[in-house]
């Protein structure tokens, strides 16, 4: 898998974003959701409008994980006042890494991953964040792997259901 190569999303990439987003979203909660709530979230969460604004926010960067010409993951991550919550002028949120189920145990993960951190350091933040879902063992064992440590928790809303998201935080090494 060393061909893996992490590029920069463009306005231009609004239907590969979405086709990506949806089908990770769904391989990784569907299980554990009613349809109608993935259906709601799906919808408003990957709409070609919302996508493109977001494609367009200085403060929001996409990144695809690509082997060979497919995309098997992204990456999206937000500074300033895009931040979903702590909105810290210091920090970065990492608000989304998803990977192809396929691709799992590829370090895919890994290098978006690591493209996160790149970013932090480059423009110097003293801390990344991020929240994940209590029923997500996997995700929460990745990061903590990775340095984070839970520091609080928030609500999530996937279509009419409440769920606790844990947030963690990685200090940055100055």
């Amino acid at each position: 898998m060393d061909k893996i190569k992490v590029i920069k999303a463009t306005s231009d990439d609004v239907e590969p974003l979405k086709k990506i987003g949806i089908e990770t979203f769904s391989e990784t909660f569907a299980s554990m959701n009613s349809e109608e709530n993935m259906k709601a979230y799906l919808e408003e969460s990957f709409a070609n409008q919302k996508l493109l604004t977001e494609l367009k926010n200085p403060n929001s960067i996409f990144y695809f994980a690509k082997y060979e010409e497919d995309i098997i993951g992204y990456l999206k991550i937000n500074t300033g006042e895009s931040q979903t919550e702590l909105k810290n002028t210091k920090s970065l949120e990492i608000e989304r890494i998803y990977v192809l189920k396929a691709y799992h145990g590829k370090n895919v993960g890994q290098l978006l991953y690591q493209k996160a951190i790149e970013v932090a350091q480059e423009i110097n933040v003293d801390y990344v964040w991020l929240g994940v879902w209590e029923e997500n063992l996997r995700a929460i064992s990745f990061y903590k792997k990775n340095g984070f440590v839970e520091f609080d928790k928030h609500i999530f809303r996937l279509g009419d259901d409440e769920q606790t998201d844990i947030m963690m935080k990685l200090q940055m090494k100055k």
